[in-house]
């Protein structure tokens, strides 16, 4: 039966089976939260209250509901409460009377009340409390009842205006003011008093999944989501089961340090709890997920069968070349070809075995001369040393402006939080406000999270090295990695030309762009390494 909807009374179908004499008492339980269910007593309480009142009264005690969810009111969206109507139902040929401790257990709003209310008379289900009363067919206690209801749903609503005040404040100085978020757990701080602390591996997990996604290591959000099952961040469901739950927590700017709640006018500012990820990567995950920013889009479907499908673009038109299985008379062939409509080379077949071998000529010839090698390595030496100490004045100067802010900021929340005059509170509040956003304005900026203790010469080693021989390290690499790697070797995808071939005179390479620049700077280069510019 759907409770939820009945909007008229409906004739309950009874069991074939006589209702017995003897009564059966249930006994229905509820408290606001699962913390309230959990630290005390509540629930065991009212349910002794029950008992005891069942006991007096001769029932017998048939089953117990407990409920630790509030519902807003709404008795269908409680777990035990749904049971409950259907434990009735199936077992409608019992004589039974309802027991709850209080009139607010039973329903904290008045229409939800009496909809409720009707709903059991309907099942032929009597109503008792231990501090209420019910009595039918009188005016009195109609109004009594109603009065009462009344008053349990001013109460629902002016606890949840209280509440939500309180987390409004907390989350105005930059407090998580709700349930904790997997991997934080909420912990007890000295300082701060309540505050979210990161539980690691799980952090660690997760901090790889969302930064991978970010730099495109992870190119779909199944992939990240598969690292998280593998990792066991996620349990007993396929990593497809994730995606949407993935999506949720990369919008999320509670894993980039921040505390934000629009629809409460709770804007942007940087919180008191430890950043997963940096806001930077959290930016670029929003554009990723908004299809925006990504640079070159890599294939999904790219294949062993057809590697180049996606990097290569027809001459004559602009359009991709496609790769497919041709089928011969005795056995099929592979071919790449054009297949736009209105190129004058659709349906045109170029060789597999012509095109991939042509490709790789052409990447035997992307060869950084040694000498252009030495030239970058020396002029990214200098600009590297150049940034590294602009980087480091930068960083003082803008954590000395940072602990600055976050000082000033603790002594207004302390003043938030001694004051009980609201205009005061107010001001304090605005000033806190104004304070968080400068603080963000200058992490925005900041330039301070770059790890200048990365093996910057390793790094270059390994990038000029690639381009000294990048045939070889392709020829080691998967499909995939080919493809993320195509765009550091050429820096658009390449012309075929069917009748010519690959236009060499097309294609921007990144090789060539190192030696322009290398010409362009060897005035500059000693011996000993570069000289500054002239002033």
């Amino acid at each position: 039966m759907n409770y939820k909807n009945m909007s008229k009374p409906k004739k309950i179908i009874k069991s074939n089976n006589v209702r017995t004499g003897k009564i059966y008492a249930i006994l229905y339980c509820r408290v606001s939260s699962e913390r309230q269910a959990s630290e005390g007593h509540g629930l065991d309480s009212q349910e002794t209250r029950c008992r005891q009142y069942a006991s007096q009264k001769g029932y017998e005690v048939a089953e117990v509901f407990r409920d630790s969810f509030t519902g807003g009111g709404d008795f269908m969206l409680r777990p035990a409460m749904r049971e409950l109507l259907s434990y009735v139902e199936i077992n409608a040929f019992k004589n039974y009377v309802l027991i709850f401790d209080d009139l607010k257990r039973f329903a904290r709003d008045v229409a939800k009340h009496w909809e409720l209310r009707h709903i059991f008379e309907r099942l032929g289900v009597k109503l008792e409390s231990p501090n209420f009363e019910f009595k039918d067919n009188d005016e009195g206690a109609w109004l009594n009842e109603t009065v009462n209801a009344v008053f349990n749903e001013y109460d629902r609503r002016t606890n949840r205006r209280q509440v939500i005040q309180k987390q409004k404040a907390r989350l105005d100085v930059g407090y998580w003011a709700f349930a904790s978020r997997k991997p934080y757990k909420m912990d007890k701080d000295l300082v701060h008093g309540k505050v979210l602390k990161l539980q690691y591996p799980q952090a660690q997990w997760l901090k790889e999944a969302m930064e991978g996604f970010a730099s495109g290591k992870f190119i779909r959000k199944i992939d990240a989501c598969k690292f998280l099952v593998e990792k066991g961040y996620w349990k007993r469901q396929t990593p497809e089961k994730y995606i949407d739950n993935f999506s949720l927590l990369c919008k999320d700017i509670l894993f980039a340090g921040y505390i934000e709640k629009p629809e409460w006018e709770v804007s942007r500012r940087i919180g008191h709890h430890e950043a997963l990820i940096s806001l930077d990567t959290y930016e670029l995950i929003q554009k990723r997920l908004k299809n925006e920013g990504l640079g070159k889009r890599i294939r999904v479907d790219i294949s062993e069968d057809f590697p180049l499908r996606g990097l290569l673009i027809c001459d004559s038109c602009g359009k991709h070349l496609t790769g497919a299985w041709s089928k011969g008379r005795k056995q099929r062939h592979p071919y790449y070809f054009c297949q736009n409509k209105e190129c004058i080379y659709k349906g045109k077949s170029i060789l597999k075995k012509d095109i991939e071998e042509n490709f790789s000529s052409l990447l035997k010839k992307q060869v950084l001369k040694e000498k252009v090698g030495v030239i970058v390595k020396d002029v990214f030496d200098f600009v590297w040393k150049e940034e590294i100490s602009s980087v480091k004045d930068i960083q003082f100067a803008d954590n000395k402006k940072k602990a600055e802010l976050k000082e000033k900021i603790s002594k207004l929340s302390n003043f938030v939080i001694s004051t009980n005059n609201e205009i005061v509170r107010g001001a304090y509040e605005k000033q806190i406000e104004e304070t968080a956003n400068e603080l963000a304005s200058i992490q925005d900026h900041l330039v301070g999270d770059i790890d200048i203790s990365v093996p910057y010469r390793t790094a270059l080693d390994k990038a000029t090295g690639f381009l000294e021989s990048p045939y070889k390290v392709w020829q080691k690499l998967s499909v995939i990695e080919r493809h993320s790697l195509f765009y550091f070797i050429f820096n658009e995808k390449i012309p075929y030309d069917i009748k010519e071939g690959y236009r060499t005179n097309k294609i921007p390479s990144a090789v060539r762009l190192f030696e322009e620049f290398a010409v362009a700077n060897s005035s500059g280069v000693e011996m000993g390494g570069i000289e500054p510019p002239c002033k």
